[in-house]
This record gives structure tokens, C-alpha cells and sequence, in this order.
């Protein structure tokens, strides 16, 4: 219940349209119970009395209040629907924005098709629950109390049946919320494993055609698919037990009304007005308990959507920006300082340990290692995408943490191997590198990362669509294009990390000769071929997460087995007739 009141906050942003529409409903339930009251005048005293002038006054103020009851229904609906679109749009934007606070370290608490989920799914759930429920949850208990006053006011002697009525539908609803609580966990999980294996479908999909595993993907989907429609239809089937547990609830209480009331109006104890007035209000006062009751039921599902909202909005971020921090790198030098690190603070080993080094600015240096070596976890924690678990990071004269995290990821440019491009136009794309790029700027980066030469080849060359994704591109021209976006960042550091193995060797050379010809840019290039290295200033042998060795291509030549292992396994032959 906590979680779902801390969702429910968010209403409070819109305080002025949730009042309107609780007051709205509350005055059109009033209406609608006066309208039996006024029937009864028509029946006993009209018609009983012949009495066309009671007939018509009363008759002519249930028009007026049904009128009103139509016309505070109408203003209702309005407020209402702006109220929960706000505060879904609100919900929505705040989910969005705290994901975005996540370090990788937070991210790796959720499954990506978790977070889809929750940021739809369950905000929808959210949603419903409010169209649904703000009306019955407000109308509900007035039409009850105040339909249970009339009828004691008018009708004493049958009114008790209302009473009675109550409890049973109390202990049926209780049992239906007991059933189905746990189960609306369990399908909202099922719908995150939905979500995550058609994602990893239609983004591989090239990959699960290439294999012709078709028909594993279909199976797959159709496991985690009949999971979910085995939940809802186990879920549902009790939580439709609801309707027909209240209509009959309410035709035994009709049924009583007119067996003892019939008795009455024969032996003049009651009259026929009366007695009309009793039975609509039976109809009100179930069918309102009715709402009240599929209220609850959404609530039930809404118990399971709130506490996994709850869960990424009030997640932590492991990492965040340090107040006052230092707004401006004005040197791209970088140094490690017994650096030791690892993902989870219970993991016994770490995935670096020990790393010391430093890199001067303008300096370029190859970063060279096997699969697992930490590589890539070196250089994220420059952005600090992950902090250091021990010692210290600098760029230029302050530890990465002292830094303004906006200022140092700005300072800072990283082009991955699995390159990411958007939907969108090539220069749509480079503009992430920096928005107020000049037409001079674009080419500059384009030239530098050699993926002009293929950009003015194509149909009106920037404005090319890429497609979603960067399909129409080929992975060695994405990856060309996000080296340019990286420039166009203009910053004091740039990381390659495997991000020209796509590129033949001859466009690879071209592309970090040009780098490397940039004035006081650092540049670190992590890779798995030595051409890609050879000719940096300083090269480091990573090894199981420790520095193997460190030093030049020529240096290493001579005293590294880890490097002449390599040398001789890549390029061995070619290497000893080129020195």
C-alpha cells in the first residue's frame, strides 16, 4: 500500500482538476439519489391523489436533476481525463529522467526489457487504475451511506436487507483480492520476459534469419507468450467472479424487497412509491458497490505496477555529480593511481587490480589485451561510467570525481565497437557530437574519419536517411560516422575502443594518422590487431586485469612474450621484412 500512496503523490501535482473532479462526482451522485426520492412523490401523492400539479412539479425537478446529474457527468469526464493524462505524463517523464541519472553500475539492477516494461506497461497500469477508479471510489460510499439513510428514512422495516447484503459482499470480494494479488506479480514478471525476447528478436533479427533459427525464435515466443496467457486467464477467471457474485447479491436483495415489501403494501404498511423508491435504490447501492468492488480489483493489479515504479525511482545512483564540481578540464593528461576495481563490492576479484600509469596530453597510446583483460573497464572508469572500487583517476590535475560529470563526459569522446546511429539523417547523427557544429566543422570531422569518402556518394549526401539504427549504412561506414561525432565534440580525450575493426587496414591508418595529428588531444586506442597500436607513443599490455607490460612498439618487441606472441601470431612475416 505504501508504494502505491508513493505513486499516487504525483496527483498532488494537479490538485486544482482532482478537486473539480471529486466535487463533480460527488454533486452528480447527489442529484442522481434525490431523482427515487422525488419518484416516490409521484407515485403516493400524484398518482395516489389524482394530483396532476404534484405529477408535473415533481416530475419537472427530476428532469432538472437528471439534467444536472448529465451536465456535472460531462464536466467530470473532462477534468478527469486531463488529470490522469498529466499524471501519467508526469509518471512517465520522472521514470524516463531517473533512468537517466543511472551509472552502469544502477543498470545493471534491471533488465532492459524491465524498464520498457515499467515505463509502459506499468504506467498504463497506473492510468487505468485512475479512469477507472477516481468515479466509483468517491461515488461509491456516498450513493451507500446516503442510500441506506433514504431507505431507513423511508422504509424502516425492510431497510435492514441493505445491511445484510454488505458483509457477503465484503467476504467475496476479500477472498477475489486474496486469490489475485500475488498473481498480478507474477504476470507483470511474465510480461517483463515478453518484452525482453522480443526485443532481442527484432534486434538480431538479421542474425536469427542468417542462422535459420525461425522456428527456435517462434518456440521461444510462444513459452514466455503462454506464460503470460496462462497468468492472465488464471488471474482473470478469479477476478471475473466479481460481476456475477454482485448481480446475484443484488437479485437476492431484489427478490427480498419485493417478497416482504409486497406483504406490506398489501396489509397498507407501505406504500407503492415507497417501495419503488427502495427498489432503485438497490439498484444504486449495489451497483455502486459493483464499481467499488472493480475498483479494488484494479487496485489489486496496481499494488504490483506501483512497487516496480517505486523501484526505479527511488534506485540510488551509484554515481553523481559532485556539487560545485569543477566545470572546466583544461588538460587532457591522465593518471592512474594504484587502481584496483570491480562490478559488485561482495565479488571476491577484482576486475583490475593494481593499475598504475600515466598518459601526457597529446599523447596516443594502444591499449592491447585478450578477451576479459579489462580493457574496456579501464577506460570507463575515465568517464566515469563506473567509479574505482580502490585508488584514484585523474584528468589533468583533479581526480574524476571532482569533476562536474556533464563537464568531464563533454571533455571526454568514446567511439565503441557495437556503434550506436539513430533515426535520422547523417547530419542529425554528427550533430550529437555537438549541435551548433558548423557545415566546415561537419566536413572537418567527416575528412578526418574518412567517412567522406563515402557520404558524397550518397543520395543527398548529409541529409541521407540513415533508417532506424543506421541500417542503410554498413558497419564499417557506422563506425566512420561515430568517429566524426566523437570529434566533433572537440575534446581533450578520445577513446577508441575497437572501433575501426570494421575498417580495412589502409582506412584504419588514414583514420588515426588523422587523430593522432589533432594538437592536444590525447588519444587512447584499445584494439586487437598491433596495427592498430604500433605506431602510438606508449603501449600497455593488459593481462588478466593487471599491467603486463607497458612501453613502445619497438620496447615491447624486444621484451614482451605477451607482445611478440601477438606479433608473430598477426603480422609476424610482414613485421620482420618491414623492420
Amino acid at each position: 500500500m505504501k508504494d502505491l500512496f508513493f505513486i499516487l503523490k504525483y496527483l498532488g501535482k494537479f490538485k486544482k482538476d482532482l478537486i473539480l473532479a471529486i466535487s463533480l462526482v460527488i454533486i452528480e451522485s447527489v442529484f442522481e439519489l434525490i431523482i427515487p426520492f422525488l419518484m416516490k412523490d409521484i407515485i403516493d401523492i400524484g398518482i395516489h391523489n389524482e394530483d396532476m400539479k404534484q405529477i408535473l412539479i415533481s416530475g419537472g425537478m427530476i428532469i432538472i436533476c437528471a439534467l444536472f446529474s448529465l451536465i456535472t457527468g460531462h464536466f467530470y469526464a473532462k477534468y478527469n481525463a486531463r488529470l490522469v493524462t498529466n499524471f501519467s505524463y508526469a509518471l512517465r517523464e520522472d521514470v524516463f529522467q531517473k533512468i537517466q541519472t543511472y551509472s552502469f553500475a544502477n543498470l545493471d539492477h534491471f533488465q532492459t526489457a524491465s524498464l520498457v516494461t515499467r515505463i509502459t506497461n506499468d504506467v498504463t497500469v497506473m492510468q487505468n487504475t485512475l479512469v477507472g477508479g477516481i468515479r466509483p471510489l468517491c461515488r461509491s460510499p456516498l450513493m451507500l451511506f446516503m442510500g441506506i439513510g433514504l431507505s431507513f428514512a423511508m422504509a424502516p422495516e425492510i431497510a435492514w436487507i441493505f445491511i445484510a447484503c454488505v458483509p457477503v459482499l465484503g467476504v467475496v470480494l476479500f477472498l477475489i483480492i486474496w486469490k489475485t494479488a500475488p498473481q498480478y506479480r507474477v504476470l507483470q514478471s511474465n510480461i517483463d520476459d515478453l518484452n525482453r525476447v522480443v526485443r532481442e528478436n527484432v534486434s538480431a533479427i538479421r542474425t536469427v534469419k542468417s542462422y535459420v533459427r525461425e522456428d527456435f525464435e517462434v518456440h521461444k515466443f510462444d513459452q514466455v507468450n503462454t506464460k503470460v496467457m496462462k497468468t492472465t486467464k488464471h488471474t482473470f477467471r478469479i477476478a471475473q467472479l466479481n460481476l456475477p457474485s454482485f448481480q446475484l447479491v443484488m437479485y437476492a436483495v431484489t427478490v427480498l424487497l419485493l417478497s416482504f415489501g409486497a406483504v406490506m403494501v398489501h396489509n397498507n404498511t407501505l406504500q407503492v412509491g415507497k417501495l419503488s423508491a427502495m427498489l432503485s435504490y438497490v439498484l444504486q447501492v449495489v451497483n455502486s458497490l459493483m464499481m467499488l468492488s472493480n475498483v479494488f480489483l484494479l487496485i489489486n493489479r496496481s499494488f504490483a505496477s506501483s512497487k516496480r515504479l517505486k523501484e526505479v525511482l527511488v534506485e540510488t545512483p551509484s554515481i553523481v555529480s559532485k556539487e560545485d564540481g569543477i566545470t572546466s578540464i583544461e588538460q587532457g593528461d591522465i593518471t592512474f593511481n594504484h587502481v584496483s576495481f570491480k562490478y559488485h563490492e561482495q565479488s571476491e576479484e577484482c576486475v583490475l587490480s593494481n593499475i598504475n600509469f600515466h598518459i601526457a596530453e597529446g599523447e596516443s597510446v594502444g591499449i592491447l589485451g585478450g578477451t576479459g583483460s579489462g580493457k574496456s573497464s579501464l577506460v570507463s572508469l575515465m568517464l566515469r561510467l563506473y567509479d574505482v572500487s580502490d585508488g584514484s583517476v585523474q584528468i589533468g590535475e583533479h581526480n574524476v570525481k571532482d569533476y562536474d560529470l556533464k563537464s568531464l563526459r563533454d571533455a571526454i569522446s568514446i567511439v565503441l565497437q557495437n556503434n550506436v546511429l539513430f533515426s535520422g539523417t547523417i547530419k542529425e547523427n554528427l550533430l550529437w557530437g555537438n549541435a551548433n557544429a558548423t557545415l566546415e566543422e561537419i566536413q572537418k570531422a567527416c575528412q578526418i574519419a574518412c567517412a567522406d569518402e563515402f557520404i558524397d556518394r550518397l543520395p543527398n549526401g548529409l541529409e541521407y536517411d540513415l533508417g532506424q539504427g543506421g541500417v542503410n549504412v554498413s558497419g564499417g561506414q557506422k563506425q566512420r560516422l561515430c568517429i566524426a561525432r566523437a570529434l566533433l565534440k572537440r575534446p581533450k580525450v578520445i577513446i577508441f575502443d575497437d572501433s575501426t575493426s570494421a575498417c580495412d587496414m589502409e582506412t584504419e591508418r588514414k583514420i588515426m594518422s588523422g587523430i593522432r595529428s589533432l594538437e592536444n588531444v590525447t588519444n587512447i586506442v584499445i584494439a586487437q590487431r598491433i596495427t592498430s597500436v604500433m605506431d602510438a607513443d606508449k603501449i600497455i599490455i593488459l593481462d588478466n586485469g593487471q599491467i603486463a607490460d607497458m612501453g613502445t612498439h619497438k620496447e615491447l618487441l624486444e621484451r614482451s612474450t605477451i607482445y611478440q606472441e601477438l606479433y608473430q601470431d598477426q603480422l609476424g612475416g610482414v613485421l620482420e621484412c618491414h623492420q
